[in-house]
């Protein structure tokens, strides 16, 4: 088990650049597989992006791709969430999450091992 705290949401302007982080307690945080979900008011928790054990392998969802990168240092147990050209559409709470493995292809909310408490990110008009 990790447990994961996030940081970094607030309100940016359309087009504008934010950068979550996702720090993790426990020394076997090179073990999990990490994501980013994020869940807007009355949807689903959706993801957009993953990234394997290593670094090596990332998945993102056709919203995010070409936008979003996500990457991780293993070092400082920590994931990054870099989301540029927000939108409107990409305003939710965002949540940092882990599962035991070395992938984590195409990731759904019910499969995560462990989950962050969420940042806030609003993108205005």
């Amino acid at each position: 088990q990790v447990q994961l705290v996030e940081s970094g949401g607030g309100l940016v302007q359309a087009g504008g650049s934010l950068r979550l982080s996702c720090a993790a307690s426990g020394r076997t945080f090179s073990t999990y597989a990490m994501a980013w979900f994020r869940q807007a008011p009355g949807k689903e928790r959706d993801v957009v992006a993953a990234i394997s054990w290593s670094g090596t392998n990332k998945y993102y969802p056709g919203s995010v791709a070409g936008r979003f990168t996500i990457s991780r240092d293993n070092f400082k147990n920590t994931v990054y969430l870099q989301m540029n050209s927000l939108r409107p559409e990409d305003t939710a709470v965002y949540y940092c999450a882990a599962r035991q493995g070395t992938l984590w292809p195409n990731p759904k909310a019910n499969e995560a091992d462990d989950w962050g408490q969420g940042t806030q990110v609003t993108v205005s008009s």
